[in-house]
């Protein structure tokens, strides 16, 4: 779906033109009729906007690959558009195979922007952290050292972050099995969107907890993403999530093995071969550790 830019006149009586925000916005979110938008974050290569699709009613975000002005505009305009067409392609392969991710709603591969469904929630990051935070003032309260008290899984309070850990590992699972890498795979890039009400979740096992970390796992920014069958790929991904948890959720880190002997393994069945590869890429990486 492409969009037209609309005349500059129009652009100038538009209460929501570009000298109202910190960077010019792409054009179709300068048309009267589009709903006010708000950055959410900006990026070295995109910037994501909420706003609405069609109907006010109807919340999405936008991401939008602003020109470069280092970079020859032929050259500039050729890699923009690939990479829109790429990530859409890649979730809307995605959507079709069951992945959990998010709908796409319109491109515009030329105008550099790609419109698709907003999900509500939080970051895992955020839900994972929360929790932690919690659990260590649980533990002070009883007289230990909050961080000296590893999550292991073993113990009753911890099954919520187990379930959460077992969503995760399926949402991967079923992305690697349709050949799709994320090249970014890491908490932040995972939400968590609320269950309905009586709503069992889809990608997962459900929990007595507090509610901290309920929710469908939705993963989210394809920016660098690819269509991969080689094992060696699907390695490299979960390698970037187990440092990326480890350093983010350290506290938790003996629980990332319940994602690779469990879920990961259940919705993928060449899991023991990505997991062996695993074990290689481990080792290149502890000896670039010591090198330096």
């Amino acid at each position: 779906m492409a969009a037209v830019s609309p005349p500059p006149q129009q652009q100038q009586n538009n209460p929501q033109s570009h000298e109202h925000h910190e960077f010019p916005l792409p054009a179709i979110l300068t048309y009267p009729s589009s709903t006010p938008p708000t950055l959410i974050t900006q990026g070295a290569e995109a910037r994501l906007y909420k706003t609405t699709y069609l109907l006010p009613s109807i919340p999405s975000a936008l991401k939008y690959r602003p020109p470069k002005a280092w970079r020859h505009p032929a050259l500039d305009a050729r890699l923009t558009r690939h990479r829109i067409l790429a990530e859409a392609r890649i979730l809307a392969k995605c959507r079709r195979e069951g992945v959990p991710v998010p709908a796409v709603y319109a491109v515009d591969e030329g105008a550099g922007w790609m419109m698709m469904e907003w999900v509500a929630g939080v970051p895992a990051r955020v839900g994972i952290n929360e929790w932690l935070k919690r659990r260590k003032e649980s533990e002070e309260a009883k007289g230990h050292e909050g961080d000296a008290v590893p999550v292991t899984g073993d113990r009753e309070e911890d099954k919520e972050l187990v379930a959460l850990m077992r969503r995760i590992g399926s949402a991967v699972g079923r992305m690697h099995k349709v050949g799709i890498v994320h090249g970014d795979l890491t908490t932040s890039n995972m939400m968590l969107r609320p269950w309905e009400k009586g709503r069992e979740p889809s990608n997962g096992h459900a929990s007595n907890g507090d509610g901290l970390l309920d929710g469908d796992i939705v993963i989210i920014d394809f920016g660098l993403a690819s269509q991969s069958s080689s094992d060696e790929d699907r390695a490299v991904d979960l390698y970037v999530l187990e440092r990326a948890f480890a350093s983010t959720h350290s506290r938790a880190e003996e629980l990332f093995t319940t994602v690779l002997d469990s879920a990961y393994r259940e919705a993928y069945k060449q899991a023991p071969i990505v997991l062996k590869k695993l074990e290689e890429v481990r080792m290149r990486g502890r000896k670039r550790s010591m090198i330096g």
